[in-house]
């Protein structure tokens, strides 16, 4: 079908089939999303949310911008379902601030000594254990999952079909110039944790699965993806704000 054809058959459906022909995506999407979830996020949530996101997406499609309606939608889908995520937080403050005191220590670690700042080097500076260090690790691997797709969408706009919030070149500048800084940061991780990063967000491998490949435990590779992720917030600090997730 051709892209006139396409967008005169989109143009003839209207939102509850749209919906109704999609609504087995959203619960795709979601059932994906669970097996990279701590265990008390519930697949009804994410389902509802889903839901939300696919109604919202065949109100505002316009197939002439070239994307089809599943990949709009799709975008739109797991976009609502992660904001119900953020929204949901169930990661006391105290995690989430001693996680930025983490990514502090490591940016001034390796501003001093320009290479990678190490566990033992991060807990001096913070004055507390290797093993004090490893919980924080843990807790903040669990408070924040999508850490990368997180620090992604602080450059990247979401196709919005007619209604862009691009409103100029210099915003495409950004968004590239962000997005090759993060891809810089990724490839400048130290080796391990840049291979968890891969398997986990490029291989789409959980945890348990990426301490097989290891040969580690599935808690080891919690602290590893959040320590490469804490690493990344100190290397794009300046493309951060104060209120940003880690």
């Amino acid at each position: 079908m051709n892209g006139l054809a396409t967008y005169n058959a989109i143009q003839e459906m209207d939102s509850d089939t749209l919906v109704n022909r999609h609504a087995p995506l959203v619960k795709r999407i979601a059932y994906h999303l669970m097996n990279r979830l701590p265990p008390n996020v519930q697949a009804d949530d994410l389902i509802q949310a889903g839901m939300i996101g696919l109604l919202e997406a065949s109100r505002n499609y316009d197939p002439s911008q070239g994307a089809s309606f599943e990949t709009y939608a799709g975008i739109r889908i797991r976009g609502a379902m992660l904001d119900e995520i953020r929204r949901s937080d169930w990661t006391p403050r105290s995690v989430h601030r001693k996680a930025r005191m983490v990514a502090d220590a490591m940016r001034s670690i390796e501003n001093e000594q320009g290479r990678d700042a190490r566990d033992v080097e991060v807990a001096e500076v913070l004055d507390m254990s290797l093993v004090q260090y490893h919980r924080i690790l843990q807790d903040a691997s669990g408070c924040r999952i999508f850490s990368i797709e997180e620090l992604q969408s602080v450059g990247e706009l979401p196709y919005e079909g007619g209604n862009s919030d691009i409103s100029g070149p210099f915003d495409g500048m950004q968004k590239d110039a962000f997005k090759k800084a993060l891809a810089e940061a990724i490839a400048g991780l130290p080796e391990r944790e840049r291979l968890v990063i891969a398997l986990y967000y490029d291989e789409e491998m959980n945890l348990r699965e990426i301490g097989q490949v290891l040969g580690v435990s599935e808690s080891r590779v919690c602290q590893i993806h959040s320590q490469a992720t804490l690493r990344l917030r100190s290397r794009l600090a300046d493309w951060l704000s104060d209120t940003d997730p880690v």
